[in-house]
């Protein structure tokens, strides 16, 4: 499988930050341990030290609490709001049916891209195989557009198209044949959800499959099929869709 053109990766954004305390470095001393050095010294003796370091004490306390007053005032903002400017965190509580709606999210792109890629290949083009033993690029276009048919039928329990493609069939057919398949697709996944995904099937001929298998292997197809169109359309020396440059406003 071909990934680099399959435009199928997310760009994760990893960036995160973290707060810590800075230490003192040195041997630096603070407020605290300099007024607790001096009222400690050996020089300092009777009653006078006693009122002098009860006195004191109190006075510390009452800095140590006011300060810490003024922080959490003034950090309580913070927590609160978050800075002007920055980006809200995701939404990170769980999705409902999270298969069977990643699958259908991708109706769209794909569709969008896959369709894209068949109309980039010129049309005297769609005989071409990278080796005489491989598939042509026609021969691809009528799998995508006959395997979207299928496999969204049996998922939704839909009846598929009634379509007849051939390889041969010219561009524009086989073109149209694909698009259909995706709108197909759309519709028919569209009521579908993830509260019978292992009910079973039979699909190619006697071979059971859950319906969660399907719509898995339907998200696979996509990605093996686009990187395949990709291959193809590179070999003739044409840029796939999502690797064609950014068009500037």
């Amino acid at each position: 499988m071909v990934m680099s053109d399959s435009n199928v990766g997310t760009d994760w954004d990893s960036t995160s930050e973290g707060a810590g305390t800075q230490l003192r470095e040195g041997g630096e001393e603070s407020f605290l341990e300099m007024w607790l050095r001096s009222m400690l010294s050996p020089g300092v003796q009777g009653e006078e030290t006693a009122m002098k370091l009860g006195t004191s004490i109190f006075v510390a306390v009452v800095m140590v609490m006011g300060a810490g007053v003024a922080t959490a005032q003034q950090a309580a903002p913070a927590v609160s709001a978050p800075p002007s400017g920055a980006a809200a965190a995701p939404d990170m509580s769980p999705v409902a049916n999270p298969v069977s709606g990643f699958v259908k999210a991708g109706v769209a792109r794909y569709g969008k891209n896959m369709v894209a890629a068949a109309e980039a290949m010129p049309a005297e083009k769609y005989g071409f195989k990278p080796s005489p033993e491989m598939n042509s690029f026609g021969h691809l276009m009528m799998h995508i557009a006959e395997t979207n048919n299928t496999f969204c039928s049996k998922i939704s329990g839909q009846a598929a198209p009634d379509v007849k493609l051939s390889e041969s069939d010219p561009k524009d057919k086989l073109v149209a044949a694909m698009r259909a398949s995706f709108m197909f697709c759309a519709t028919a996944l569209d009521k579908v959800d993830d509260s019978k995904l292992g009910e079973q099937f039979m699909f190619f001929g006697n071979r059971p499959i859950s319906r969660g298998g399907a719509l898995v292997a339907l998200g696979g197809s996509w990605t093996d099929h686009y990187a395949t169109e990709a291959i193809y359309l590179r070999l003739n020396g044409i840029l796939p869709p999502t690797a064609q440059p950014a068009k500037k406003d």
